[in-house]
Order: C-alpha cells, then sequence, then structure tokens
C-alpha cells in the first residue's frame, strides 16, 4: 500500500519515532510516505536522521521527507497526525505563571484551567489553517487525527469551523486500564475487558470485566487501597473511586485540575498529590518534565540516534491509536478503541455538540461509535462543567471576543474556586498582553488590555506554588538515571 502520512509537529522527537514505529509494525504499510513539517528546522533534522536510520537498519522503502512547509508537505496526504504546541515552553511557562499571581496552582494546564483555554486560544487559529490546507491539497476525504491538547477544544474547532473529518486520540484510557489490570492481578492486559466514557481527561471506567467477571467499586476501592505504589501517588483518584463509584482515566495531578475541591487551597493540594512524579500533582509539573526531556534530548542526540538502528520489533508495537486506525481503515483489520468525536447522541447525558471520548470500532467503513451510553450521574455534571468551558474558550477563540474569553475562564471549575471576577478580569488581561504574538484574533483587544493594565489596583502575590520542583539538570538527570540502573 502507497499512500502519503504528514505529521504536524514532528519536532516532538520522541513521539513522532513512536507514531512512525507502529506504523511500520504494519506490513502494508513498508510503501507509505511520511511527510514531516514543523517550525524549527534543526528539530526537522534531528528526528529525519532518526527516521532515515530505522528506515535503512531495516532495509525498508520508506519514504521519509522533512520540510518547514506545512502546505508541501500535506499535499496528496490521506493522513495527518498533528501533535503540535502552538507557543513552545514559552507560552506554556506563562500558562502556569501568570496564574500562580491569581492563587490558581496547576499540574499541568492543557485541558482547561486558565492554562488550557489559553493553550486553546492559541491552538485553534492554528488548528483551522491546518484545516484550509488539507481542505485545498491534502487527498479528497483525508483524516486529520489530532493529538494535541487541549484535546476537546481542538478537535471540537476542527469538526465545527475547520470541516475537516477528524477524530482526537489520547491514551490515557490505555494508561488507566493498564493500572486497574495490574491492582487486580490479571495476568495480562487482555484479561480486562473495558468501557470508558465520558470528555477527554475526564472520562471514566463505567464497566469492568475480568476475565468475564463484573469488577464492582468496592472490589476496586480495596485493591487501589491495598496497592503498595498506587495507594499513595493516586490517592485523589482513589478518593473519587470511593464517592463517585468509577475510576477516572486521568492522571493523579490532572484530576486534581478539574475537581477544585482537590486544589484550592495549598495545605488541600499538599494533601492529595505525591511527589515521586510530576504526573501526580506537582504544581507546574509537565512544564518541568517538559522542559528537562527537551534539554535531555538536545544533549544525548547521539545515543537516541546510535539506538535507532536496532529492528522494528512488532511485538513492541505501542498502544498508541494511530496506527491501529490506520491499519483498520486500509486492512479492514477491526480495532476497538476509545475515541474523541462530536457526541450528537452518543452519550445519552452529555450535550450533542460536545466532544466526547468513548468506545467505537474502526474497520474500511470508518469509525464506528458505541451509542446509547448513560454516564452516571455524577460523572455527567462533572464532564457538563468542563464542557461549558469548552464551548465558550472554542466560541472566543474563533471570534476574537476577549469578553467571551474572560466569561469561559470564570467559569472554570478551578478558577472559580479561587480567584475572583476582578482578578480573572486582570488575569486574562495579562495573559492576553504576554501571548499577543501567538493570539491574532485578539490583536484589536491588546492595546485597551495594556490600557487596563496599567491602571489595575487588583493586588497579585509572588508565589511558586504549593508543590513546586526546581528544573533538573542535564548533570542531575544522568546521576539519576545511573543511580536507577544500579538500583535495579
Amino acid at each position: 500500500m502507497s499512500f502519503k502520512i504528514a505529521i504536524i509537529g514532528a519536532g516532538s522527537v520522541g513521539f513522532t519515532k513512536k507514531l512512525f514505529t507502529d506504523i511500520l509494525c504494519v506490513p502494508e504499510f513498508k510503501d507509505a510516505e511520511f511527510a514531516l513539517t514543523d517550525l524549527s528546522e534543526h528539530n526537522l533534522q534531528m528526528i529525519k536522521a532518526i527516521l532515515d536510520k530505522i528506515v535503512q537498519s531495516n532495509k525498508l522503502p520508506t519514504r521519509v521527507t522533512a520540510t518547514t512547509d506545512r502546505r508541501n508537505a500535506l499535499e496528496g496526504a490521506r493522513y495527518i497526525i498533528s501533535c503540535v504546541r502552538v507557543g513552545g515552553l514559552e507560552a506554556y511557562a506563562d500558562d502556569i505563571r501568570i496564574p500562580l499571581k491569581y492563587g490558581i496552582d496547576q499540574c499541568v494546564g492543557d485541558t482547561i484551567c486558565a492554562g488550557g483555554i489559553l493553550y486553546g486560544q492559541r491552538n485553534i487559529p492554528v488548528i483551522l489553517d491546518f484545516c484550509r490546507d488539507i481542505r485545498e491539497v491534502a487527498e479528497p476525504g483525508a483524516k486529520f487525527l489530532n493529538y494535541a491538547n487541549p484535546m476537546a477544544m481542538n478537535t471540537w474547532a476542527a469538526i465545527e469551523y475547520g470541516k475537516v473529518d477528524t477524530v482526537g486520540l489520547c491514551h490515557g484510557v490505555q494508561h488507566g486500564a493498564e493500572q486497574i489490570a495490574e491492582v487486580l492481578g490479571a495476568r495480562s492486559l487482555s484479561d480486562l475487558d473495558y468501557v470508558c466514557s465520558g470528555i477527554n481527561h475526564q472520562t471514566w471506567f463505567i464497566d469492568l470485566r475480568l476475565n468475564g467477571r463484573k469488577v464492582g467499586k468496592d472490589e476496586l476501592f480495596a485493591a487501589f487501597e491495598a496497592h503498595p505504589v498506587y495507594s499513595q501517588q493516586e490517592k485523589l483518584r482513589i478518593d473519587v473511586l470511593k464517592r463517585f463509584g468509577v475510576y477516572s482515566t486521568e492522571s493523579n495531578g490532572h484530576l486534581s485540575e478539574y475537581l477544585p475541591w482537590y486544589r484550592k487551597r495549598p495545605e488541600e493540594i499538599t494533601k492529595w498529590i505525591d511527589m515521586s512524579d510530576w504526573i501526580h500533582g506537582e504544581t507546574g509539573g509537565y512544564l518541568r518534565h517538559s522542559t528537562e526531556t527537551r534539554n535531555w534530548f538536545e544533549t544525548e542526540f547521539p545515543q537516541f540516534l546510535e539506538s535507532a538502528s536496532k529492528p522494528i520489533d512488532p511485538s513492541r508495537r505501542s498502544n498508541e491509536h494511530a496506527s491501529h486506525i490506520l491499519e483498520a481503515l486500509e486492512t479492514n483489520r477491526v480495532y476497538r478503541g476509545h475515541f474523541n468525536v462530536k457526541n450528537n447522541g452518543v452519550i445519552t447525558n452529555l450535550p450533542a455538540d460536545a466532544v466526547i471520548e468513548s468506545p467505537g470500532f474502526v474497520d474500511r467503513f470508518g469509525i464506528n461509535m458505541v451509542s446509547g451510553i448513560t454516564l452516571p450521574e455524577a460523572c455527567a455534571a462533572t464532564c457538563i462543567s468542563s464542557i461549558n468551558v469548552q464551548r465558550m474558550s472554542v466560541h472566543a477563540a474563533i471570534s476574537g471576543d476577549i469578553e467571551l474569553l474572560k466569561l469561559a475562564v470564570l467559569h472554570d471549575p478551578l478558577v472559580g474556586a479561587v480567584s475572583t471576577p476582578e482578578e480573572v478580569w486582570q488575569m486574562v488581561d495579562e495573559m492576553v498582553v504576554a501571548q499577543a504574538r501567538w493570539l491574532p484574533q485578539y490583536a484589536n483587544a491588546v492595546p485597551a488590555a495594556q490600557e487596563r493594565l496599567s491602571k489595575s489596583s487588583v493586588k497579585t502575590r509572588d508565589w511558586a506554588g504549593a508543590a513546586r520542583r526546581s528544573v533538573r539538570s542535564i548533570e542531575e538527570l544522568r546521576a539519576e538515571k545511573a543511580a536507577l540502573k544500579q538500583a535495579v
């Protein structure tokens, strides 16, 4: 099979390598063309060198091209995969830093919360540019696979305003299932059958079966409480399981951002999180992790290039959805997964226009969602709070209406639990001014925002957050890696 796959944001080197090797685990795809595009010529050349080494080492006919000309990369593409972060780590640092001045402590800040909403404002205009190019130069009927956060907002904009066949993809469901299989003592993940449904990063295991036997709340709660590691790292998720009756797919730190009861006061934050790794609730944890990962890759690039000479091993194919979707569409080998699409009645007690994450099957006829799912009421209520914020955020990003943007931020559950309206109004002004270069839709609003900031009397605080760790140097990372290897 010969077709073209374009990867936008291919400078996300590690993730692009994973997608590439996953796709080449499908024997029929060896003749595919991969067109890489990114704003960074430096990153493009690094990832192209790695992928070329994989192709050469495995003696494949696969073609890899790299260009900063996105339109050229998309020309004739049947599949377009996006993993972009508009504004990079510079803008992301503002997503964490500025809200902290107003008492808003985020672990990740890439979905909702003040940081996630502004992230969406940066991404959506660019997503619509992608969609325009897809409509104009890609293969007719091309499919857009969005991996970029904020998942729901980006996918919502691409479907409703970009008018492109789009599916949003995430790996939270798979990671949650791996945890459940472990605590229940499953011999392998295939012993566990599950249904997850909700919205991205707030998806819920509403049906669990181990070797065909239904697993209830009490059994699952006891299993997590007894686990020597998860009982400490996932305290918040376990508490939600106890109160809601179902387990969340999302990590302890991420979930804490959407449920304000756990993150609205510093003493509550430290009570529910774990500092053994960023994902368990650390202030700005993902920003630190992303910064360290980038620095590490730059320094250790020769080792990454050397590792690319290893043979592709289909048994090590990851559970990322992209390669499995392409395989199902092209070969008709049916794939079951959890996908982000417009609801349109799939989940009965969520709005029709919302982007949901729920089970579906893929074959040559496309992605076919399982309809008629009803969430437990507490799960639906939590999801609807976020959906209302997402809807306003998307509409603000499209219109450039800064007042609607402020209302979206005000209605965010964590922001509303921590900040006053006056603080929110000033915070949004400050974030829009700081990120103006990535927010073309707000260009006309920036001068007035600057004027308001010059006269504002709202007090802010110089606060690093309740649980902040410093970015580690390459030497520190190398020493920690060596110590872990020695311990094993």
